[in-house]
């Protein structure tokens, strides 16, 4: 049988998800491997080192740099506070003196005798990462960070925005092809991951964010109001470090888009769990996909099952259900009905591989096989 490898977007009820989880730089691990961790377990700490502020203390004293070493108060490696006298000039009989003070808390780590400045470090910024998803630790890196591994129903959308957030699933759809506005969000959405069908309005994110929601998950949303929610057009840079005040997963694509039904059905077999979710997106060289995981309860710390379910066997064959990432049929599902082997001559009269499609609504089209993407189960 013809096949084609092609990238998976992976809507999957059992999947080995592992997870590293790093500093930003050497620090301490706080767990071990065959450790069991809670989405919320601290697995890693360290302290960034904090900014820096320049004081031009022989400037404000009036003297030359070279003469500073008698009117310092503090010298190198002390703390100080903010407000706190760096250095003082003698004055005049004892009157008029000027004063250096310390714009910021931390430590006095230098003073040029050259150019009369003197460098102060504010306090170091704490870090802690966490372990994102209930789990076992399966590997440690020495003062960097673990890996978490779990057994979870997987699902990756097309597009997000938003970090990283763990909240309890809340349906506010009763079916895949509604539209989520704001009159379907109240105080019940507090602290939850709302389920939508296949649209969610701007009204109803700020309305959302308003309430205390975590994120979003849903078909579709209009490029306009994803616009106005953002506050700027989006480019082509990874998505996921917004500070939005909450995280929005696309599942589908642009516009009303039905959310496909398995989808659907696998969230709303866990309505009430909770769930980690992260809306970073990539989708060019190293393509980053948003992500849901819902730790399932039976979760053995060797699982059987294969991290990356199909991946490694034939990829898209016939019969392969597929979802089309390009215009004119940007966000359709359909299934793999042919599998040409010759190469075919596109409207920019380029020679690419294409497939045959069947579409949703049953319309049969020809795409080139970059154009489409796998849906892995």
């Amino acid at each position: 049988m013809a096949h084609a490898y092609t990238p998976g977007l992976k809507v999957t009820e059992k999947f080995l998800v592992r997870k590293e989880r790093r500093l930003p730089l050497k620090g301490e691990v706080l767990s071990k491997v065959g450790e069991q961790v809670n989405c919320d377990t601290v697995v890693a700490k360290t302290n960034l080192p904090g900014n820096v502020q320049i004081l031009n203390v022989a400037g404000i004293l009036g003297c030359p740099p070279q003469d500073l070493g008698e009117y310092l108060l503090k010298k190198p490696g002390d703390t100080i506070r903010k407000g706190e006298t760096v250095a003082q000039s003698k004055g005049f009989f004892g009157f008029f003196k000027s004063k250096a003070p310390s714009p910021c808390d931390g430590t006095l780590e230098s003073i040029s005798n050259i150019t009369g400045q003197a460098i102060l470090r504010e306090p170091p910024q704490p870090v802690q990462v966490d372990a994102y998803i209930d789990g076992s630790v399966v590997e440690v890196f020495e003062r960097e960070g673990v890996v978490v591994e779990t057994v979870a129903t997987f699902i990756q959308g097309i597009f997000g925005v938003g970090g990283e957030i763990k909240g309890e699933l809340f349906f506010v759809s009763d079916k895949p092809d509604e539209i989520l506005t704001e009159k379907e969000i109240d105080e019940k959405c507090r602290d939850k991951v709302l389920i939508g069908g296949a649209l969610v309005t701007a009204p109803a994110v700020k309305k959302a964010i308003e309430k205390g929601a975590k994120g979003i998950v849903v078909g579709g949303i209009e490029d306009g109001d994803l616009k106005a929610f953002l506050g700027y057009e989006l480019g082509v840079a990874i998505t996921g470090s917004e500070t939005l005040g909450i995280t929005l997963i696309i599942t589908e694509g642009f516009g009303r888009m039905r959310m496909a039904d398995k989808t659907f059905s696998l969230l709303k077999e866990h309505i009430g769990e909770r769930a980690s979710i992260n809306g970073a997106t990539q989708i060019r060289a190293g393509v980053m996909r948003p992500e849901i995981i819902i730790p399932l309860d039976s979760n053995p710390p060797h699982s059987p099952f294969m991290k990356g379910g199909k991946e490694g066997g034939l990829g898209l064959v016939v019969g392969s259900p597929i979802r089309v990432i390009r215009e004119p049929f940007f966000g359709q599902l359909g299934k793999v009905t042919g599998l040409p082997s010759e190469l075919q001559t596109i409207e920019t009269e380029s020679k690419v591989r294409v497939l045959e499609v069947e579409l949703s609504d049953a319309r049969r089209v020809l795409l080139p096989r970059a154009n489409v993407e796998m849906i892995e189960g």
